[in-house]
């Protein structure tokens, strides 16, 4: 995924400003757009802060900055964030303020943090404690934010809601407690990761629990951004090893099981209860701290997969594997257990790990690996559902365009078809083919809208023009019934919105009705002839299509016209014209004409003709190549709409 530039505000402390007013808090603040990027966007910007107030000449002694007040504060404002994204669904306003002990001692040094959305009617998600294992999971909540802060509210205003939290900062130790150890080392302690605190004979010393307790929450988050980033199963089986081994066990394997029909619509998953009969799960992924021992794990884990009780979401023992194979070079002991996966009810596979030397698992590490195997069900879910998706939009494509380009006596053809979503169904669209009688007929167009919609309009325009086309009608006449058919399929479409309207009464939330249907199309005829090939075509609403000569020369082949679907009776007419040898017919869609680049797009000061003219001499497949390229470098950023060009050259 991609990550949210952060613009951040300080005030009383940044580098800028030399100090502060006595008694003044340090305040750092940024907003952030309300989509899933924003509490990865808010931790980094919450580090970013600290880097800059530890730089501060003079913080209050009491306000001395230490790991554990970052890592408290990081989560509960990671928390914070996500439940206002989720929950709320608006961008969202980011306060830190660093605030001093009272002189008296009534009130403690510590960090407030606040998050600000534009739901205020929406509640806050706090409701953990009441669901059942098969219920989705939606993050910790409140729960996290009451057990670190000392005090968290919600405060209401005109438009706007504010959830706070207070976190404490403790005092730091006595000198005589502090060791003579440097900074930077003090520092790298504090960030001990999990593989040492939970290494097998070692004592856990007090701030081990502490990073157990507090620092493990933000291994989760972070885990959380990660897993929800990847959209194919086996990736995230692959990135659960790099999470886990060595951080939390030695080894470990995760198993998923298939789906039926896998990435098809309709697919039926396994009941998550163990009603039916349940398959054997694929093994998918394989990790050990020492990987020449890889293979061998995996050997010992293909035979027979865990068997987990029903209806236990939690951490299971299961038999050493090692113990199975009886040789004398694998002599090591341990600990292992195992985890179903699922998601929305439905069991989605095993995850096992191991680590040898422990008789058994810290309740603490069993948990923790519990959570994150809620989160690691949850990505699969997700990278299954985006699989489907993908898999109905490539079906859906590939019935919407032809699956070859007609060939057409003494004219050769290329073409150029780029979706925005790859693989997914675009606005635009394309087709060559036979009309009888010796004509061929050829129609670039441009849906209004993407996706399904686009995907149904596109499913009737093309039998359509098919059909009039073979029908003999003339071009003009043909975009004149196609825009008639339009019509008429938005009117019945809207009034069976409205009868659903009138159906509901008032009860329950209305379907959305049909928006019109417009449609802008290059259409046209061509027929081949001693002299050449003759070409008939309209442009309705569509980027005028260019005639170049063989000297370079471009000129518009058609006159603009009104799109289709939108007038009751535009009356379009048509251009007739012979190409000769070595003339060429560009066509192209408005991704093309008005890609971007700032204020400036593609085709402004006859960009395109320009561009055109600059191919002459070329055969089509490397003039429309040529053209594509040019399009793709006018700007840095990837093109954010479909490109269509089509390119005809008289022999």
């Amino acid at each position: 995924m991609g990550s949210i530039p952060i613009q951040r505000e300080s005030l009383f402390g940044s580098p800028d400003t030399p100090g502060r007013p006595a008694g003044e808090p340090v305040v750092a603040r940024t907003s952030l757009p309300g989509n899933p990027l924003a509490p990865a966007a808010a931790r980094r910007f919450l580090r970013a802060a600290f880097a800059d107030w530890i730089e501060l000449p003079e913080l209050s002694v009491s306000l001395t900055l230490d790991g554990r007040l970052m890592d408290d504060a990081t989560v509960v404002l990671s928390e914070l964030v996500t439940n206002a994204v989720v929950h709320a669904g608006t961008g969202v306003d980011l306060l830190c303020r660093l605030e001093d002990a009272a002189p008296d001692g009534s009130v403690t040094a510590g960090l407030v943090v606040e998050v600000t959305d534009r739901h205020p009617a929406r509640a806050v998600r706090n409701d953990r404690a009441f669901r059942s294992p098969e219920t989705p999971e939606y993050g910790r909540g409140l729960q996290l934010v009451a057990s670190l802060a000392e005090l968290w509210g919600i405060t209401y205003g005109h438009g706007t809601k504010t959830v706070w939290a207070r976190v404490p900062a403790d005092a730091p130790p006595a000198a005589a407690e502090i060791p003579d150890t440097p900074d930077r080392v003090r520092s790298l302690q504090r960030g001990l990761r999990a593989a040492e605190i939970l290494a097998p004979g070692a004592r856990r010393a007090p701030q081990d629990q502490d990073w157990i307790n507090r620092g493990a929450l933000s291994f989760l988050a972070e885990a959380s951004d990660l897993l929800a980033g990847q959209l194919d199963e086996d990736m995230v089986a692959a990135l659960v090893g790099q999470l886990l081994v060595p951080r939390l066990a030695d080894w470990c394997a995760i198993w998923f099981y298939e789906e039926e029909g896998r990435g098809l619509p309709g697919v039926v998953e396994h009941d998550v209860l163990g009603a039916g009969p349940m398959q054997l799960p694929r093994l998918a992924r394989v990790w050990h701290t020492h990987e020449h021992r890889t293979e061998e794990l995996r050997g010992l884990l293909e035979k027979e997969p865990p068997r987990l009780p029903d209806r236990l979401s939690g951490a299971v023992p299961v038999p050493w594997p090692f113990d199975a194979q009886g040789s004398p070079v694998n002599q090591d002991t341990g600990a292992s257990v195992a985890y179903r996966l699922s998601a929305g009810g439905r069991a989605l596979g095993i995850l096992l790990i191991g680590r040898a030397g422990l008789h058994r698992f810290p309740d603490e590490v069993t948990g923790l690996v519990e959570d994150f195997s809620r989160r690691v069900a949850l990505a699969v879910s997700a990278a299954r559902r985006f699989t489907r998706q993908a898999t109905i939009s490539r079906i859906l494509q590939n019935g919407l365009l032809p699956t070859a380009m007609a060939e057409i006596p003494g004219v050769k053809s290329a073409l150029v078809y780029e979706p925005k979503e790859a693989g997914g169904p675009g606005g635009d669209f394309y087709d060559v083919f036979p009309a009888g009688a010796g004509r061929w007929c050829f129609a670039l167009g441009d849906v209004q809208g993407k996706g399904p919609e686009a995907a149904v309009v596109i499913g009737l325009v093309r039998p359509w023009l098919r059909l009039l086309a073979r029908e003999e009608y003339q071009v003009a006449q043909v975009l004149d019934r196609l825009n008639r058919l339009l019509l008429d399929d938005a009117t019945e479409a809207s009034d069976a919105a409205a009868r659903a309207l009138a159906a509901a009464d008032g009860r329950g939330v209305p379907p959305e009705g049909s928006s019109s249907r417009f449609l802008s199309l290059l259409y046209g005829e061509l027929t081949p002839t001693e002299d050449g090939v003759l070409c008939t075509l309209a442009s309705a609403g569509h980027p005028l299509p260019l005639l170049m000569r063989p000297g370079g020369e471009v000129v518009a082949a058609a006159a603009p016209q009104v799109l289709l679907g939108v007038v009751d009776d535009p009356d379009y007419t048509s251009e007739t014209f012979l190409m000769r040898t070595g003339d060429t017919l560009l066509g192209v869609t408005d991704g093309v004409t008005e890609r971007r680049r700032g204020a400036l797009q593609f085709d402004d000061g006859d960009g395109l003709a320009q561009a055109l003219a600059g191919c002459a001499g070329l055969t089509a497949p490397l003039l429309v190549e040529r053209i594509r390229r040019l399009v793709h470098a006018f700007a840095d950023s990837p093109p954010d709409d479909d490109l269509a060009l089509l390119v005809l050259q008289a022999q």
